[in-house]
Protein backbone atom coordinates (compact mmCIF):
# COMPACT_ATOMS: atom_id res chain seq x y z
CA UNK A 1 0.00 0.00 0.00
CA UNK A 2 1.01 3.36 -0.90
CA UNK A 3 2.40 5.07 2.76
CA UNK A 4 0.85 8.57 3.89
CA UNK A 5 3.65 11.09 3.12
CA UNK A 6 2.25 13.52 5.73
CA UNK A 7 4.18 16.59 4.46
CA UNK A 8 2.59 16.45 1.30
CA UNK A 9 0.21 19.67 0.07
CA UNK A 10 -0.26 18.66 -3.40
CA UNK A 11 -1.45 15.83 -5.32
CA UNK A 12 0.77 15.73 -8.58
CA UNK A 13 -1.26 15.67 -12.10
CA UNK A 14 1.55 15.77 -14.74
CA UNK A 15 3.97 18.06 -16.44
CA UNK A 16 3.94 20.89 -18.36
CA UNK A 17 6.58 23.77 -18.79
CA UNK A 18 6.34 23.04 -15.04
CA UNK A 19 4.90 20.38 -12.45
CA UNK A 20 1.23 20.89 -12.53
CA UNK A 21 -0.56 19.64 -9.09
CA UNK A 22 -3.61 20.07 -6.78
CA UNK A 23 -3.64 21.95 -3.64
CA UNK A 24 -5.29 20.12 -1.37
CA UNK A 25 -5.57 23.01 0.84
CA UNK A 26 -8.45 23.84 -1.84
CA UNK A 27 -9.47 20.20 -2.73
CA UNK A 28 -12.86 20.99 -1.07
CA UNK A 29 -13.30 24.23 -3.96
CA UNK A 30 -14.24 21.14 -5.91
CA UNK A 31 -13.57 20.46 -9.38
CA UNK A 32 -14.41 19.22 -13.12
CA UNK A 33 -12.92 16.53 -15.31
CA UNK A 34 -14.18 16.57 -18.86
CA UNK A 35 -13.33 15.00 -22.26
CA UNK A 36 -14.27 12.70 -25.20
CA UNK A 37 -14.59 9.14 -25.16
CA UNK A 38 -10.88 7.72 -24.83
CA UNK A 39 -8.89 10.70 -23.75
CA UNK A 40 -8.16 10.04 -20.57
CA UNK A 41 -10.76 11.42 -18.13
CA UNK A 42 -10.73 8.14 -15.94
CA UNK A 43 -6.81 7.66 -15.67
CA UNK A 44 -6.64 11.37 -14.52
CA UNK A 45 -9.97 10.14 -11.95
CA UNK A 46 -7.35 7.22 -10.82
CA UNK A 47 -4.55 9.71 -10.09
CA UNK A 48 -5.99 11.63 -8.11
CA UNK A 49 -8.07 9.16 -6.19
CA UNK A 50 -4.14 7.79 -5.74
CA UNK A 51 -2.71 11.33 -4.59
CA UNK A 52 -5.44 11.71 -2.39
CA UNK A 53 -5.29 8.32 -0.78
CA UNK A 54 -1.28 8.92 -0.61
CA UNK A 55 -2.16 12.22 1.13
CA UNK A 56 -4.60 10.69 3.83
CA UNK A 57 -7.77 11.73 2.27
CA UNK A 58 -10.84 9.16 2.05
CA UNK A 59 -12.56 9.01 -1.64
CA UNK A 60 -15.71 8.14 -3.07
CA UNK A 61 -16.23 7.67 -6.62
CA UNK A 62 -18.65 5.60 -8.55
CA UNK A 63 -16.86 3.02 -11.40
CA UNK A 64 -19.11 2.71 -14.39
CA UNK A 65 -17.11 0.45 -16.66
CA UNK A 66 -15.25 -1.24 -14.13
CA UNK A 67 -11.55 0.29 -14.43
CA UNK A 68 -11.60 2.23 -11.29
CA UNK A 69 -11.44 -1.46 -9.80
CA UNK A 70 -7.56 -1.74 -11.19
CA UNK A 71 -6.65 1.56 -7.67
CA UNK A 72 -6.59 -2.20 -5.67
CA UNK A 73 -3.71 -3.83 -7.54
CA UNK A 74 -0.36 -1.98 -8.27
CA UNK A 75 0.37 -1.96 -11.88
CA UNK A 76 2.39 -4.57 -14.02
CA UNK A 77 5.94 -3.56 -14.67
CA UNK A 78 5.61 -1.74 -18.14
CA UNK A 79 8.27 0.43 -19.96
CA UNK A 80 5.34 2.53 -21.63
CA UNK A 81 4.50 3.60 -17.95
CA UNK A 82 8.28 4.62 -17.15
CA UNK A 83 8.57 6.41 -20.08
CA UNK A 84 6.01 8.55 -19.66
CA UNK A 85 6.79 9.06 -15.79
CA UNK A 86 10.13 9.88 -17.19
CA UNK A 87 8.57 12.89 -18.60
CA UNK A 88 6.14 13.76 -16.23
CA UNK A 89 7.25 12.67 -12.37
CA UNK A 90 6.70 12.28 -9.74
CA UNK A 91 10.33 11.24 -9.12
CA UNK A 92 9.51 8.16 -6.88
CA UNK A 93 7.18 6.61 -9.42
CA UNK A 94 6.74 2.62 -9.03
CA UNK A 95 3.80 0.23 -9.24
CA UNK A 96 1.47 0.70 -5.46
CA UNK A 97 -1.78 -0.91 -4.73
CA UNK A 98 -4.02 1.42 -2.69
CA UNK A 99 -6.28 0.68 0.77
CA UNK A 100 -10.03 -0.24 -1.45
CA UNK A 101 -13.65 -0.79 -0.31
CA UNK A 102 -15.78 -2.49 -2.96
CA UNK A 103 -19.83 -1.23 -2.76
CA UNK A 104 -23.07 -2.06 -4.32
CA UNK A 105 -26.22 -1.20 -3.69
CA UNK A 106 -27.32 -4.57 -4.77
CA UNK A 107 -24.57 -6.46 -2.89
CA UNK A 108 -23.63 -8.43 -5.86
CA UNK A 109 -19.90 -6.86 -6.38
CA UNK A 110 -19.27 -5.35 -3.71
CA UNK A 111 -20.37 -4.94 0.15
CA UNK A 112 -24.23 -3.91 0.38
CA UNK A 113 -25.11 -0.41 0.69
CA UNK A 114 -28.32 0.49 2.77
CA UNK A 115 -30.37 3.08 3.85
CA UNK A 116 -33.62 3.05 5.92
CA UNK A 117 -36.84 5.04 4.00
CA UNK A 118 -36.60 7.39 7.26
CA UNK A 119 -33.19 8.19 6.34
CA UNK A 120 -34.04 8.49 2.96
CA UNK A 121 -37.07 11.12 3.51
CA UNK A 122 -40.62 11.79 1.97
CA UNK A 123 -38.74 14.49 -0.64
CA UNK A 124 -36.04 12.58 -1.86
CA UNK A 125 -38.05 9.96 -2.23
CA UNK A 126 -40.88 11.83 -4.14
CA UNK A 127 -37.97 12.71 -6.44
CA UNK A 128 -37.10 9.07 -6.99
CA UNK A 129 -40.55 8.05 -7.17
CA UNK A 130 -41.06 11.13 -9.34
CA UNK A 131 -44.41 11.94 -7.42
CA UNK A 132 -46.73 15.28 -8.14
CA UNK A 133 -47.16 17.38 -5.37
CA UNK A 134 -50.77 15.83 -4.55
CA UNK A 135 -49.05 12.58 -3.69
CA UNK A 136 -45.65 13.93 -2.62
CA UNK A 137 -48.40 15.43 0.16
CA UNK A 138 -49.48 12.25 1.04
CA UNK A 139 -45.91 10.28 1.43
CA UNK A 140 -45.26 13.51 3.62
CA UNK A 141 -48.04 12.74 5.77
CA UNK A 142 -47.30 8.98 6.18
CA UNK A 143 -43.93 9.72 7.29
CA UNK A 144 -45.36 12.13 9.95
CA UNK A 145 -47.81 9.52 11.03
CA UNK A 146 -45.24 6.71 11.27
CA UNK A 147 -43.23 8.99 13.68
CA UNK A 148 -46.87 10.19 15.76
CA UNK A 149 -47.95 6.26 16.37
CA UNK A 150 -43.99 5.47 16.70
CA UNK A 151 -43.86 3.30 13.46
CA UNK A 152 -40.31 2.11 12.36
CA UNK A 153 -39.81 3.23 8.63
CA UNK A 154 -36.92 0.91 7.31
CA UNK A 155 -37.47 -0.81 4.31
CA UNK A 156 -39.89 -0.86 1.51
CA UNK A 157 -42.42 -3.21 3.15
CA UNK A 158 -42.91 -0.87 5.88
CA UNK A 159 -43.59 2.21 3.61
CA UNK A 160 -46.14 0.02 1.75
CA UNK A 161 -48.12 -1.11 4.96
CA UNK A 162 -48.24 2.24 6.12
CA UNK A 163 -49.67 3.32 3.05
CA UNK A 164 -51.84 0.42 3.19
CA UNK A 165 -52.57 2.11 6.83
CA UNK A 166 -53.15 5.65 5.85
CA UNK A 167 -55.52 4.08 2.66
CA UNK A 168 -58.06 2.40 5.27
CA UNK A 169 -57.67 5.91 7.63
CA UNK A 170 -58.82 8.40 5.10
CA UNK A 171 -61.50 10.28 6.63
CA UNK A 172 -59.81 10.32 9.94
CA UNK A 173 -56.52 12.05 9.12
CA UNK A 174 -57.78 14.15 6.53
CA UNK A 175 -59.43 16.00 9.24
CA UNK A 176 -56.07 16.05 10.93
CA UNK A 177 -53.42 16.21 8.03
CA UNK A 178 -55.07 17.33 5.34
CA UNK A 179 -57.55 15.96 2.35
CA UNK A 180 -56.25 12.33 1.62
CA UNK A 181 -57.30 9.97 -1.65
CA UNK A 182 -57.04 6.49 -2.24
CA UNK A 183 -56.48 7.39 -5.88
CA UNK A 184 -53.03 8.89 -4.82
CA UNK A 185 -52.16 6.14 -2.40
CA UNK A 186 -52.56 3.81 -5.59
CA UNK A 187 -50.31 5.97 -7.83
CA UNK A 188 -47.64 5.24 -4.88
CA UNK A 189 -47.58 2.25 -4.81
CA UNK A 190 -47.73 1.49 -8.52
CA UNK A 191 -44.52 4.28 -8.40
CA UNK A 192 -43.33 1.76 -5.52
CA UNK A 193 -43.76 -1.71 -7.64
CA UNK A 194 -42.07 -0.13 -10.82
CA UNK A 195 -39.00 0.71 -8.19
CA UNK A 196 -39.09 -2.86 -6.98
CA UNK A 197 -39.19 -4.50 -9.89
CA UNK A 198 -35.50 -2.42 -10.70
CA UNK A 199 -34.21 -3.50 -8.01
CA UNK A 200 -33.84 -0.66 -6.11
CA UNK A 201 -35.79 -1.97 -2.75
CA UNK A 202 -32.81 -3.26 -2.45
CA UNK A 203 -30.87 -0.49 -1.23
CA UNK A 204 -33.82 0.53 1.90
CA UNK A 205 -33.34 -1.60 5.24
CA UNK A 206 -30.77 -2.50 7.73
CA UNK A 207 -27.58 -2.34 8.90
CA UNK A 208 -27.89 1.23 7.23
CA UNK A 209 -24.73 2.58 6.01
CA UNK A 210 -22.48 4.24 9.09
CA UNK A 211 -20.99 7.18 6.88
CA UNK A 212 -17.88 7.42 9.34
CA UNK A 213 -17.30 4.07 7.44
CA UNK A 214 -16.67 6.47 4.23
CA UNK A 215 -14.08 8.26 6.09
CA UNK A 216 -11.69 6.12 6.93
CA UNK A 217 -7.59 5.55 6.82
CA UNK A 218 -5.85 2.23 6.44
CA UNK A 219 -3.02 1.49 9.46
CA UNK A 220 -0.50 3.27 7.42
CA UNK A 221 -2.73 6.49 7.25
CA UNK A 222 -3.80 6.14 3.32
CA UNK A 223 -7.11 7.19 2.78
CA UNK A 224 -9.84 4.73 2.13
CA UNK A 225 -11.12 4.58 -1.48
CA UNK A 226 -14.88 3.61 -1.55
CA UNK A 227 -15.42 2.50 -5.22
CA UNK A 228 -19.15 1.69 -5.83
CA UNK A 229 -19.94 -0.96 -8.73
CA UNK A 230 -22.32 1.14 -10.63
CA UNK A 231 -22.56 -0.47 -13.80
CA UNK A 232 -25.95 -2.15 -13.30
CA UNK A 233 -26.56 1.29 -11.34
CA UNK A 234 -26.13 3.06 -14.21
CA UNK A 235 -29.30 1.59 -15.64
CA UNK A 236 -31.38 3.49 -13.18
CA UNK A 237 -30.47 6.92 -13.76
CA UNK A 238 -32.53 8.58 -11.43
CA UNK A 239 -31.69 5.74 -8.50
CA UNK A 240 -28.34 6.49 -9.26
CA UNK A 241 -28.78 10.42 -8.61
CA UNK A 242 -30.74 10.47 -5.84
CA UNK A 243 -28.66 7.92 -4.22
CA UNK A 244 -25.42 10.48 -4.41
CA UNK A 245 -27.76 13.18 -3.61
CA UNK A 246 -28.76 11.60 -0.06
CA UNK A 247 -25.03 10.58 0.25
CA UNK A 248 -23.98 14.32 0.12
CA UNK A 249 -27.22 15.49 1.99
CA UNK A 250 -25.93 13.09 4.82
CA UNK A 251 -22.36 14.13 5.31
CA UNK A 252 -23.64 17.91 4.88
CA UNK A 253 -26.30 17.52 7.77
CA UNK A 254 -23.84 15.40 10.19
CA UNK A 255 -20.32 16.64 9.57
CA UNK A 256 -18.86 19.77 11.68
CA UNK A 257 -18.30 22.97 9.74
CA UNK A 258 -14.29 22.83 9.87
CA UNK A 259 -13.92 26.09 6.97
CA UNK A 260 -10.94 25.55 4.69
CA UNK A 261 -8.58 22.90 6.44
CA UNK A 262 -5.17 22.02 5.48
CA UNK A 263 -6.58 18.90 3.38
CA UNK A 264 -10.36 17.79 2.66
CA UNK A 265 -12.08 15.15 4.93
CA UNK A 266 -13.48 13.23 2.14
CA UNK A 267 -13.63 13.78 -1.72
CA UNK A 268 -16.58 12.20 -4.20
CA UNK A 269 -15.82 11.65 -7.78
CA UNK A 270 -19.11 11.63 -9.84
CA UNK A 271 -18.47 10.03 -12.75
CA UNK A 272 -21.18 10.06 -15.83
CA UNK A 273 -22.57 13.30 -14.22
CA UNK A 274 -25.32 14.16 -16.71
CA UNK A 275 -27.34 11.53 -14.92
CA UNK A 276 -27.42 14.00 -12.34
CA UNK A 277 -28.84 16.66 -13.95
CA UNK A 278 -30.47 14.92 -17.17
CA UNK A 279 -34.33 14.92 -17.02
CA UNK A 280 -34.22 15.72 -13.50
CA UNK A 281 -36.62 17.70 -11.59
CA UNK A 282 -36.05 21.21 -11.11
CA UNK A 283 -36.48 20.42 -7.61
CA UNK A 284 -33.61 17.92 -8.00
CA UNK A 285 -31.40 20.31 -9.50
CA UNK A 286 -31.92 22.64 -7.22
CA UNK A 287 -30.90 20.25 -4.55
CA UNK A 288 -27.87 19.12 -6.03
CA UNK A 289 -26.94 22.58 -6.38
CA UNK A 290 -27.51 23.59 -2.95
CA UNK A 291 -25.41 20.94 -1.19
CA UNK A 292 -22.36 21.54 -3.71
CA UNK A 293 -22.58 25.30 -2.94
CA UNK A 294 -22.48 24.77 1.37
CA UNK A 295 -20.43 21.13 1.50
CA UNK A 296 -17.23 22.94 0.94
CA UNK A 297 -17.00 24.20 4.47
CA UNK A 298 -17.77 20.79 5.76
CA UNK A 299 -13.92 19.63 4.09
CA UNK A 300 -15.99 17.74 1.38
CA UNK A 301 -14.53 18.42 -2.54
CA UNK A 302 -16.96 16.97 -4.74
CA UNK A 303 -15.44 16.63 -8.88
CA UNK A 304 -17.76 15.77 -11.93
CA UNK A 305 -16.57 13.70 -14.28
CA UNK A 306 -18.36 13.63 -17.76
CA UNK A 307 -17.83 14.35 -21.68
CA UNK A 308 -19.53 17.32 -22.10
CA UNK A 309 -18.65 20.35 -19.72
CA UNK A 310 -21.87 21.53 -20.31
CA UNK A 311 -23.64 18.69 -18.59
CA UNK A 312 -23.14 20.82 -15.42
CA UNK A 313 -25.20 23.37 -14.62
CA UNK A 314 -24.13 27.17 -14.73
CA UNK A 315 -25.02 27.40 -11.11
CA UNK A 316 -22.95 24.30 -10.01
CA UNK A 317 -20.18 24.81 -12.56
CA UNK A 318 -19.15 28.75 -11.11
CA UNK A 319 -18.10 26.47 -7.36
CA UNK A 320 -15.74 24.14 -9.81
CA UNK A 321 -12.20 25.84 -9.14
CA UNK A 322 -9.94 22.69 -10.01
CA UNK A 323 -10.70 21.93 -14.13
CA UNK A 324 -9.09 19.52 -16.05
CA UNK A 325 -10.14 19.23 -19.72
CA UNK A 326 -8.97 16.43 -22.16
CA UNK A 327 -9.89 16.82 -25.79
CA UNK A 328 -13.01 17.40 -27.12
CA UNK A 329 -14.30 16.86 -30.64
CA UNK A 330 -15.58 19.58 -32.57
CA UNK A 331 -17.12 18.75 -36.11
CA UNK A 332 -20.58 20.12 -35.49
CA UNK A 333 -21.87 23.38 -34.53
CA UNK A 334 -23.09 22.37 -31.20
CA UNK A 335 -20.07 20.71 -30.27
CA UNK A 336 -17.81 24.05 -31.29
CA UNK A 337 -20.27 26.06 -28.93
CA UNK A 338 -19.45 23.06 -26.40
CA UNK A 339 -15.64 23.67 -26.99
CA UNK A 340 -15.47 27.21 -26.74
CA UNK A 341 -17.58 27.25 -23.66
CA UNK A 342 -15.34 25.11 -22.42
CA UNK A 343 -12.27 27.21 -23.26
CA UNK A 344 -13.59 30.22 -21.68
CA UNK A 345 -13.88 28.81 -18.46
CA UNK A 346 -10.33 28.37 -18.17
CA UNK A 347 -8.13 31.85 -17.38
CA UNK A 348 -6.24 32.31 -20.65
CA UNK A 349 -2.20 31.29 -21.39
CA UNK A 350 -0.80 34.19 -23.73
CA UNK A 351 1.46 31.14 -25.20
CA UNK A 352 -1.69 29.38 -26.72
CA UNK A 353 -5.56 29.55 -27.09
CA UNK A 354 -7.27 26.98 -25.63
CA UNK A 355 -10.30 26.82 -27.90
CA UNK A 356 -7.87 25.40 -30.54
CA UNK A 357 -5.79 23.10 -28.22
CA UNK A 358 -8.68 21.46 -26.86
CA UNK A 359 -9.64 19.77 -30.13
CA UNK A 360 -6.02 19.29 -30.84
CA UNK A 361 -4.73 17.19 -27.38
CA UNK A 362 -3.54 13.71 -27.46
CA UNK A 363 -4.70 10.83 -25.46
CA UNK A 364 -2.81 11.75 -21.92
CA UNK A 365 -2.51 15.63 -22.17
CA UNK A 366 -5.36 18.13 -20.79
CA UNK A 367 -5.55 21.84 -20.20
CA UNK A 368 -4.88 22.00 -16.41
CA UNK A 369 -6.08 24.67 -14.21
CA UNK A 370 -5.89 24.93 -10.62
CA UNK A 371 -6.33 27.08 -7.82
CA UNK A 372 -3.14 28.63 -7.12
CA UNK A 373 -1.80 29.47 -3.40
CA UNK A 374 -3.45 32.76 -3.00
CA UNK A 375 -7.08 30.77 -4.52
CA UNK A 376 -7.54 32.50 -7.57
CA UNK A 377 -7.61 30.61 -10.43
CA UNK A 378 -4.21 29.45 -12.39
CA UNK A 379 -3.50 30.01 -15.65
CA UNK A 380 -4.27 27.03 -17.86
CA UNK A 381 -1.54 24.48 -19.14
CA UNK A 382 -1.02 22.06 -21.80
CA UNK A 383 -0.05 19.39 -19.56
CA UNK A 384 1.05 14.96 -20.14
CA UNK A 385 -0.79 13.76 -17.71
CA UNK A 386 1.31 11.06 -14.99
CA UNK A 387 0.77 7.42 -14.82
CA UNK A 388 -1.02 5.43 -12.68
CA UNK A 389 1.00 3.68 -9.98
CA UNK A 390 -2.31 1.28 -9.72
CA UNK A 391 -3.36 -1.38 -12.17
CA UNK A 392 -5.27 0.87 -15.67
CA UNK A 393 -8.40 -1.81 -15.79
CA UNK A 394 -10.42 -4.06 -14.07
CA UNK A 395 -9.78 -7.17 -11.81
CA UNK A 396 -10.79 -10.24 -12.41
CA UNK A 397 -13.92 -11.70 -9.97
CA UNK A 398 -11.78 -13.80 -7.78
CA UNK A 399 -9.15 -10.62 -7.12
CA UNK A 400 -12.81 -8.40 -6.13
CA UNK A 401 -14.07 -11.30 -3.69
CA UNK A 402 -10.87 -11.06 -2.03
CA UNK A 403 -10.88 -7.46 -1.36
CA UNK A 404 -14.30 -7.94 -0.59
CA UNK A 405 -14.08 -10.61 1.81
CA UNK A 406 -10.92 -9.23 3.29
CA UNK A 407 -12.66 -5.93 4.29
CA UNK A 408 -13.26 -4.82 7.73
CA UNK A 409 -16.65 -3.68 6.98
CA UNK A 410 -17.83 -6.81 5.10
CA UNK A 411 -18.95 -8.80 8.62
CA UNK A 412 -20.68 -5.36 9.46
CA UNK A 413 -22.88 -5.01 6.31
CA UNK A 414 -22.61 -8.26 4.40
CA UNK A 415 -25.63 -10.10 5.75
CA UNK A 416 -29.18 -7.85 6.15
CA UNK A 417 -31.04 -8.71 9.22
CA UNK A 418 -34.79 -7.32 9.85
CA UNK A 419 -36.31 -5.89 12.92
CA UNK A 420 -39.66 -5.30 14.79
CA UNK A 421 -41.02 -2.32 12.26
CA UNK A 422 -44.54 -0.60 11.00
CA UNK A 423 -45.10 -3.62 8.97
CA UNK A 424 -44.83 -5.97 11.93
CA UNK A 425 -46.56 -3.57 13.90
CA UNK A 426 -49.23 -3.09 11.32
CA UNK A 427 -49.64 -6.98 10.53
CA UNK A 428 -50.37 -7.55 14.59
CA UNK A 429 -52.85 -5.18 14.96
CA UNK A 430 -54.68 -6.31 12.14
CA UNK A 431 -54.52 -9.95 13.42
CA UNK A 432 -55.27 -9.03 16.78
CA UNK A 433 -58.63 -6.77 15.29
CA UNK A 434 -59.15 -9.59 13.33
CA UNK A 435 -59.44 -12.43 16.02
CA UNK A 436 -61.07 -9.96 18.50
CA UNK A 437 -64.25 -9.33 15.36
CA UNK A 438 -64.31 -13.44 15.07
CA UNK A 439 -64.63 -13.87 18.89
CA UNK A 440 -67.42 -11.04 19.11
CA UNK A 441 -70.98 -12.35 19.43
CA UNK A 442 -73.52 -12.29 15.86
CA UNK A 443 -75.80 -9.71 17.34
CA UNK A 444 -73.27 -7.01 18.39
CA UNK A 445 -71.08 -7.85 15.03
CA UNK A 446 -74.31 -7.24 13.01
CA UNK A 447 -75.52 -3.80 12.33
CA UNK A 448 -79.79 -2.94 13.12
CA UNK A 449 -81.58 -4.60 11.18
CA UNK A 450 -78.74 -7.08 9.50
CA UNK A 451 -78.80 -4.05 6.40
CA UNK A 452 -75.57 -1.83 7.18
CA UNK A 453 -72.65 -3.15 9.04
CA UNK A 454 -70.89 -0.45 11.60
CA UNK A 455 -68.26 1.97 10.92
CA UNK A 456 -65.88 0.08 13.34
CA UNK A 457 -66.46 -3.15 11.22
CA UNK A 458 -65.71 -1.50 7.84
CA UNK A 459 -62.47 0.00 8.62
CA UNK A 460 -61.65 -3.65 10.46
CA UNK A 461 -62.25 -5.28 7.37
CA UNK A 462 -60.03 -2.47 5.30
CA UNK A 463 -57.34 -3.15 8.21
CA UNK A 464 -57.12 -6.91 7.27
CA UNK A 465 -57.95 -7.03 3.52
CA UNK A 466 -54.74 -4.59 3.72
CA UNK A 467 -52.64 -6.30 5.42
CA UNK A 468 -53.68 -9.54 3.57
CA UNK A 469 -52.61 -7.79 0.36
CA UNK A 470 -49.17 -6.41 1.74
CA UNK A 471 -48.24 -9.67 2.92
CA UNK A 472 -49.07 -11.44 -0.28
CA UNK A 473 -46.94 -8.74 -1.73
CA UNK A 474 -43.93 -8.82 0.55
CA UNK A 475 -43.51 -12.80 0.77
CA UNK A 476 -41.59 -13.82 -2.08
CA UNK A 477 -39.46 -11.07 -2.15
CA UNK A 478 -38.72 -11.63 2.13
CA UNK A 479 -37.93 -14.87 0.87
CA UNK A 480 -35.01 -13.44 -1.83
CA UNK A 481 -33.82 -10.95 0.23
CA UNK A 482 -32.85 -11.67 3.74
CA UNK A 483 -34.49 -8.55 4.93
CA UNK A 484 -33.22 -5.89 6.95
CA UNK A 485 -33.58 -4.85 10.32
CA UNK A 486 -31.77 -3.08 13.23
CA UNK A 487 -28.72 -4.78 13.80
CA UNK A 488 -26.37 -3.53 16.18
CA UNK A 489 -23.29 -2.45 14.98
CA UNK A 490 -20.27 -4.73 15.81
CA UNK A 491 -17.47 -1.86 16.00
CA UNK A 492 -14.56 -2.87 14.84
Amino acid sequence: MGARPTEATHVHIGRSVSDQSLALKFANRHGLIAGATGTGKTVTLQILAEGFSAAGVPVFCADVKGDLAGLSRASDPNPKLDARAEKTGPKDYGPAAFPVRFWDLFGEQGTPVRATVTEMGPVLLSRLLDLNDVQEGVLTLSFRLADDEGLLLLDLKDLRAMLVEVGGRTKELSLKYGHVTKASIGAIQRRLLAFEEEGGDAFFGEPALELEDFLDTDETGAGILNILAADRLMRAPKTYAVFLLWLLSELFERLPEVGDPDRPRLVFFFDEAHLLFDRAPRALVDKVEQVVKLIRSKGVGVYFVTQNPLDVPDDVSSQLGNRVIHALRAFTPKEKRVVRAAAETFRPNPDFDSEDAITVLKVGEALVSTLNEDGAPGIVQRTLVRPPSSRMGPVSPAERRETIVGSDVADVYGEAVDRESAYEILRERAEALAAQEADAPPTKRASRGGKRRSNRQTVSEAAIKSAARTISTTLARELMRGLLGGLKRRRR
